[in-house]
């Protein structure tokens, strides 16, 4: 349930005057560049900031906790799932970091290519390889694994859905401001 107009802008301008020092701030004009001008409505998701901060101290846990246990159950593998364990591990690294590095960007920046390329890696890569990790009891899934993999496929598929409302209401902004720029 959106507030009407009016209101919203009342609490935004008292929100402006209350949280941010006067003193400490340059006079809002056209050449210095403002920081936030009152007309610019702020589009970033916080849903999906705090998910991207927890997500970016969790990830580290669960990388350690994923090599212990794969070291400790690599003899017991078949030589294919060592392989697979392996090659997954490194794959799920790398795109997390890029994942991770993407999602600040285009939430913080709000930037849609940013931000949609957050999205697909999340919904293409990153979900899948955690549901395969999760779901498939043939690589003697341990009990750790199976908590920070549950933990992490929730992460993911939270950042997926509070992604997908950014997304969409930060296109919707650029449309409206792009049909807005025609009639100038």
């Amino acid at each position: 349930m959106d507030l009407p107009e009016t209101i919203r802008k009342r609490l935004e301008d008292f929100s402006r005057n209350v949280l941010f020092d006067q003193s400490r701030t340059q006079t809002l004009t056209k050449e210095n560049g403002a920081f936030l001008p009152h007309d610019k409505r702020v589009l970033s998701s916080l849903h999906l900031q705090m998910s991207l901060y927890f997500n970016m101290w969790f990830f580290p846990l669960w990388w350690i906790s994923e090599t212990v246990m794969l070291q400790l159950k690599y003899p017991a593998l078949p030589d294919y799932y060592k392989f697979i364990l392996i090659t997954i591990l490194i794959v799920m690294t790398l795109i997390e970091a890029i994942r991770l590095f993407l999602g600040y960007e285009g939430n913080l920046q709000e930037k849609v290519p940013e931000l949609a390329g957050f999205w697909l890696l999340s919904i293409l890569l990153q979900f899948p390889l955690i549901l395969f990790q999760l779901f498939n009891e043939a690589i003697l899934i341990q009990p750790l694994e199976r908590g920070v993999h549950i933990v992490l496929a929730m992460f993911i598929l939270t950042q997926a859905l509070s992604g997908f409302v950014a997304l969409r209401d930060m296109v919707r902004h650029t449309e409206s401001q792009f049909h807005l720029r025609q009639f100038d």
